[in-house]
């Protein structure tokens, strides 16, 4: 049902953070696939998307090739983009299963991205104000994950790996009209 496209930058600790959380979503039969892009070539990524049963790829150039490398190679019908180090509430299972039938029922194509919440750990600094205020303005940020159907995605363009902000680029091109917040928080920890 769903591919998971996380890229990474070589570091363990954050793309272990994210694949924990979504343990109980491929135990559900909801993840179909999980894609480790990682962006350095490391083999600490590659140990990682090992023992975790995931698929490795390597990738050269930006954070947008590495999504765009992971959608091509993806074999759902539905994608979800996260950061390495973001982690999902416990309720997006049931969530993203809803709007993803709900979705397919109404044949009008939409996206979805989770809320945003800030990590209790971390410390609250002036750059985190200034971010609230442009999700408030601007939309979500690229942070907030994207829950697309690949058919919408290949019919926006995707993320382009040559173009700068690609992410921002995509979620801005959705629109407010056809894009969803889900209910379900997503936090980056690293």
């Amino acid at each position: 049902m769903l591919s998971v496209i996380i890229p990474t930058e070589g570091v363990e600790q954050p793309a272990v953070a994210t694949l924990a959380t979504l343990v109980p979503g491929a135990a559900a039969g909801v993840i179909r696939e999980v894609l480790l892009v990682d962006r350095g070539g490391s083999s600490v990524i590659e140990r990682v998307a090992d023992v975790a049963g995931c698929r490795y790829l390597s990738s050269e150039g930006t954070r947008a090739a590495a999504l765009a490398a992971g959608a091509r190679q993806a074999r759902s019908p539905w994608l979800m983009f996260l950061h390495a180090g973001a982690v999902l509430d416990s309720g997006w299972i049931e969530e993203t299963t809803q709007f993803i039938n709900g979705v397919s029922n109404s044949g009008r194509p939409r996206a979805a991205v989770f809320r945003y919440a800030r990590s209790p750990y971390a410390d609250r600094r002036l750059r985190d104000g200034f971010k609230a205020i442009a999700r408030m303005v601007a939309g979500p940020s690229a942070e907030q994950g994207l829950l697309i159907a690949r058919e919408h995605y290949d019919r926006l363009g995707g993320y382009r790996p040559d173009a700068r902000r690609s992410e921002a680029r995509l979620l801005r091109q959705l629109g407010r009209s056809s894009r969803t917040l889900l209910r379900s928080r997503i936090m980056v920890v690293a």
